[in-house]
């Protein structure tokens, strides 16, 4: 399912993976598709039942880390808002959510020198322009993880890190030193967590919204293969990019086929596909083990 058009709720904005329809001035139905953005480009291929996974990998996150900050549940269920012969259409792949302000900026944290923050590493010796230890290797596990934030891009554009110094100017002082605490406290919360599970969480993005009262709210997805880089523990090893089982793996495969990064995007191999969409089931069996 890559898009919903045949709900006749309005759609008020389709992004690079989520559809977002008015429900009424409080609250939205939220629709994860299987479509597959990388290097902030949508794929022409879908990825199967990806929509449905990340929805149940989300919500897991969602309860799991309810008590650190608020999230966008309203408690309504989506049967209440769409009709029986629209309900197959987005069953297990959407949500009812809060229309919530956004907060201006994505908030990434990083615990692991990886991708573009090895590269910049090998240059400078910082990531996102923070000063790291001299001689540490690809893949190390920081000695604590950092807050990197980056600018929303629209649909077909990039996104670009910034200084936290820009994030405060962009959202302000306050707000920033909160969004900043609030990600590396639920990356670490979830670091524990998926480290039970045989899991290392390299590196995750997070999206914040203020609700009426200004209260900063967590929303849209949560640690999903997606917003995530996900390592098997029992692959890693200092010194190398870990094999991931997760969105990484098309990254990867786009990395090494030489695209400019530029849309279109290259058509991705049918094998490339599938094991894409099993290393997604596999993210949610060794999390919670169902999908």
């Amino acid at each position: 399912m890559t898009d919903a058009n045949a709900l006749s709720l309005k759609k008020l904005y389709s992004g690079k993976v989520r559809d977002l329809y008015e429900i009424d001035q409080q609250r939205m139905l939220m629709v994860a598709s299987d479509r597959l953005s990388a290097f902030d480009v949508i794929l022409e291929q879908p990825i199967p039942d990806k929509g449905k996974i990340l929805t149940s990998i989300s919500n897991f996150w969602f309860e799991k880390l309810k008590d650190l900050i608020p999230n966008h549940f309203t408690g309504d269920q989506v049967a209440d808002v769409v009709s029986a012969e629209e309900l197959p259409l987005v069953e297990g792949r959407s949500v009812v959510a809060k229309r919530l302000k956004p907060v201006a900026v994505e908030a990434i944290v990083r615990g692991y020198l990886v991708g573009s923050g090895w590269k910049e590493y090998q240059q400078h010796g910082t990531v996102c322009g923070i000063a790291l230890p001299a001689g540490l290797k690809e893949a190390a596990k920081l000695p604590e993880p950092i807050f990197t934030p980056s600018t929303k891009a629209e649909v077909g554009d990039h996104d670009e890190n910034i200084s936290f110094a820009q994030c405060q100017a962009i959202i302000g002082e306050q707000l920033a030193e909160q969004v900043r605490d609030v990600s590396i406290q639920l990356y670490k919360a979830a670091v524990e967590y998926a480290a039970s599970r045989g899991i290392i969480i390299a590196d995750t993005k997070f999206e914040f919204g203020l609700d009426e009262a200004g209260n900063l709210t967590l929303m849209d997805e949560v640690l999903t293969p997606d917003s995530s880089r996900f390592w098997p523990q029992e692959s890693y090893q200092e010194g190398t990019n870990p094999p991931s089982f997760d969105k990484q793996f098309v990254r990867d495969w786009l990395e090494a086929s030489g695209w400019n990064k530029q849309a279109p995007a290259p058509i991705i191999p049918q094998e490339v596909i599938t094991k894409t969409a099993e290393k997604y089931r596999e993210a949610a069996l060794r999390l919670f083990g169902d999908c």
